[in-house]
Order: C-alpha cells, then structure tokens, then sequence
C-alpha cells in the first residue's frame, strides 16, 4: 500500500484529516513516512541543511556552545544534545571544533534526540569512536546541565491551520471529496488560545499553531532553568505566523503538498513568538542567522579557511555568502537562544 493509499483509507474511515495529521503520517508513519524511509540530505536527497553547506557553521556553533558551558563555570557533566540531527554532520563539526577547549568533551554527555532509524545508522556512521547516546524525546533527557542545538528541526514539526472567519475560526483539513486528497475547511468554532490573534488578523487570513513545538520547548526552558545550561535553536520563520507556509520539497523543487505524501519533505515557517512565549521559565533572545554568525566570527574562519587553495576559497565564499546574507539564509533564518534567568546569554545572542 502506498502512503496516500493509507490517507485515503484512513479519511474514508475517520473523516477529513487536520494538517498536523496529515504531517505526522507523511513524515512519521512507521513504514511509509519520510523521515523513516530515507537520508532526506544533501545532493542525492531533498534539501540542503547549514551544516552541510559548510563546516564553518558548525564550528561556530560548538564553539559557541564551549563558551556559555565556560560562562557558567565548567559544570563537571552536562548533556550536550542535538534535536534532529541528520546526518550527524553538524555534531562531528561541534565535537571537531570544541576538542581544544580544555575539559569540554570529558564533561559531556553526547545525546541525540533523533525518532528516524535510517537517520539513527547514519548519525552512528558519522559519530564512530565517540560515545553517543540516543532518545526520541526532550522528556526523556537526564536530569543535567543542558547545553543543546537543534537547526533546521521545529519547522517539519506538523502545524494546524485555521482561517478567521468573523469572530472565530475554520480549522484547515484533508478530505478527498472526488477520491483525491484536497484541501478544505472544518465547520465554525472558537479556540480559546487564538482569540489573542483577532487582533491582528481580518476575515480569510490563515494563521498557524504548533503544539508539538510548545511541548518541547516548554521542556528544554525548564531544564536549562533547573540546571543550567543553554539552547540554540536556529530554524526559518518570522515572530509571529501569518499566512500558509505550509510547503513540500522533493529533489531540491517545490512540489504541491499533496501532490506525493511520504515522497517529499513538509516544513513550515516557524513562530518565534509563539516559541518564546512557550518558554516559561528560562530567558530568550532571537536574533537573524547571519547578524549571529557574523558575531560568532564567520568571516575571519572564512578568510582562514580560503587559504587553503583556489578551489576552498571559491567554496567559501559560496557557503559565507548563502548562510549570511539578507537575501539567502542571513535573514530569513533565525536564532533562538535560551539560558537560565540569572545566567549570560550565549555568544552571538549578547548584543
């Protein structure tokens, strides 16, 4: 059975589908979702990630990271984790870079949150003769000084739509009224959670909501509250949703999102305001990708690596100009840092 056979099945069986699941099943079914099928990366894959780009934002990251763990006096074991971490390639940067700081890697503990078993044996490929342990939840990490990174993973968490209508809302679903998947709207209702949102919203606009995201975020402040330690959270988005960002990426292409379910990568832009706000406890500060690794010093690191030869420094200043410049990753990419209420923000997130 294919994947969108399933769907249908499924929405004969139980009526139109929500757009959170609808993402969950493309992205997560056990043997017909994405993410555990396939190696989504790279240039044999769907889409390209910061760390793949070059080895510079990955330095910069554990870098970073070495600093605030130093800031708040070397605490002699922490978790150092990653949510979603491909690959594995943006923690073999973080553990090249951060061997020179004294004491850093004795201290940490390697945990990669990470649900995807065909991610799982790649991240155990890359990460060979390092000590690395793996859960599929932020609820499940050790009670510890938490010093964490997490790019590109809020943005395939699954959203739901609403579209305003008056003084409530239609939720946005997945029917198949001709037996083919389409996009429709649920009957009127109220949400207590988005009346904040008639403010800024007239009749037909479409907001998003992420409670998945919320849920982790909610988790990862408390820890770094409790017991110290810092969060990086690098992703695409704006501070407050407006619109459908709802989009589908196969082969390095926009594709309809459903046009191939469990076929191609689904994302949204993330909510920084929405994130921040899920953070109770522990301090946030977001700043644009570029401003921060421009602060973390991606310029210098790339006018040493262009040294190397020709063909590095052409690559170089590929890689320095796509992940900073306004108008490629610079802006649209953010960086949300979390720290404790009493403690320094991280490198980057200071000015």
């Amino acid at each position: 059975m294919t994947l969108e056979a399933h769907l249908l099945d499924r929405i004969a069986r139980e009526g139109p589908l929500s757009v959170a699941e609808y993402m969950t099943d493309c992205l997560l079914h056990p043997t017909l979702g994405y993410y555990t099928t396939r190696d989504p990366l790279g240039a044999t894959g769907d889409f390209t990630t910061a760390p793949e780009i070059s080895q510079m934002f990955g330095e910069l990251i554990g870098l970073a990271l070495a600093q605030a763990w130093m800031d708040q006096g070397r605490p002699a074991h922490f978790i150092l984790a990653e949510l979603g971490p491909g690959r594995g390639t943006l923690m073999a940067d973080i553990l090249r870079a951060t061997k020179s700081v004294p004491g850093f890697l004795d201290a940490a503990q390697i945990t990669l949150i990470e649900a995807s078993p065909v991610l799982r044996q790649k991240q155990r490929d890359m990460l060979q003769g390092s000590a690395v342990q793996w859960i599929e939840t932020t609820n499940h990490l050790p009670d510890a000084p938490l010093f964490l990174v997490a790019n590109e993973f809020f943005d395939a968490l699954p959203i739901r739509q609403f579209v305003r209508t008056g003084p409530g809302w239609r939720e946005r679903c997945i029917g198949a009224p001709d037996g083919k998947l389409a996009f429709g709207l649920g009957p009127p209702g109220k949400w207590a959670d988005l009346d904040h949102r008639l403010e800024d919203t007239k009749d037909g606009d479409l907001i998003e909501t992420c409670r998945p995201a919320q849920a982790i975020l909610d988790d990862i402040g408390h820890q770094i509250e409790t017991f110290g330690g810092a969060g990086l959270i690098i992703d695409y988005g704006d501070w407050r949703t407006l619109g459908d960002t709802l989009q589908a990426v196969r082969a390095h292409e926009y594709v309809d999102p459903l046009s191939a379910p469990g076929q191609a990568d689904l994302t949204a832009h993330v909510d920084f305001e929405a994130l921040c706000a899920s953070v109770p406890c522990a301090h946030t500060r977001v700043t644009p990708q570029g401003i921060f690794l421009e602060r973390l010093g991606i310029s210098q690191r790339a006018e040493a690596l262009a040294k190397t030869g020709c063909q590095a420094r052409k690559d170089v200043i590929v890689a320095h100009h796509r992940l900073t410049h306004p108008t490629e990753m610079g802006n649209l990419f953010k960086t949300l840092g979390l720290f404790p209420t009493n403690g320094p923000p991280p490198p980057g997130l200071d000015s």
